[in-house]
């Protein structure tokens, strides 16, 4: 596989639910983390994205719950680019706990929208730099 950003999660005891595990809407805010820290790994922000106009909300979230978290368990999102085309990003996330087993597999699309307008933007075209590197770091069709 292409290049892999990780980072470990504090998990909260807020996080979870009545049944003891963590609550299935938290992990997309570890999706997020492990997205942002990707990006801030090869050199680029979403606060830079922001300043120069433009956002990069998300289109599309999968995700698939295989095993439960609980508090105190040791949890980190592994995050790579599965997809890359000019238009779209589509981030894949894997959750793992302590034991390595995969907990949660999903992913995010996002594309790339004109702060004032809202109007969708060529990722390719406005941020070359960024799109270039994601093309080298994504994960490649066999």
């Amino acid at each position: 596989m292409s290049y892999q950003s990780k980072r470990s999660i504090q998990l909260l005891y807020a996080d979870t639910d009545m049944m003891g595990v963590v609550y299935h809407a938290n992990y997309l805010k570890y999706f997020e983390l492990g997205r942002t820290g990707l990006i801030e790994d090869i050199g680029f922000s979403y606060v830079a994205m922001e300043e120069q106009g433009y956002y990069a909300p998300v289109y599309d979230v999968q995700a698939t719950y295989k095993k439960p978290i609980r508090y105190g368990d040791l949890a980190t999102v592994v995050t790579w680019i599965a997809k890359n085309d000019g238009l779209r990003t589509v981030y894949g996330y894997s959750i793992v706990n302590q034991h390595d087993e995969v907990c949660v597999e999903g992913t995010t699309t996002h594309i790339i929208v004109n702060k004032e307008t809202f109007k969708p933007a060529a990722f390719k075209k406005i941020f070359p730099e960024w799109f270039a590197k994601y093309e080298e770091m994504k994960v490649k069709e066999e």
